[in-house]
């Protein structure tokens, strides 16, 4: 088992769920069963994936968690395109978080790959 708490990736994606509820607390009121939650949850569905691998016995259902966590971050990336499409999230706090996000799933790839390169072994 590992401290999920110690994970750089899991760290990252952290910092992006805090980001996205900072920014969608300035969503219309309209949105919040809606785009407000989806966003948020597909953001700590991210973390809590992480975390929950991290519990798990072994590099193989690690690798499973933070497979779904990549899901989760390509669902969370669209969100916040959608939400910039319809001008609920302005053009610097969309750029951020979408690099911001983008870091955390090429983390995720690069964490996968070298769990899955070492069963291998």
């Amino acid at each position: 088992m590992k401290d999920f708490k110690k994970l750089k990736v899991w760290r990252k994606a952290h910092r992006f769920t805090l980001e996205v509820y900072q920014v969608t607390r300035n969503f219309p009121n309209h949105e919040r069963f809606g785009l407000t939650s989806q966003l948020r949850r597909s953001a700590v569905s991210i973390t809590s994936n992480i975390a929950e691998g991290c519990g798990r016995i072994g590099d193989k259902e690690l690798a499973r968690f933070l497979s779904i966590s990549a899901g989760s971050a390509n669902e969370a990336e669209y969100q916040l395109l959608l939400a910039y499409h319809l001008k609920y999230v302005p053009l610097e706090s969309y750029q951020s978080l979408d690099h911001l996000i983008n870091e955390v799933k090429r983390m995720l790839i690069a964490f996968i790959q070298k769990l899955t390169e070492n069963r291998k072994l």
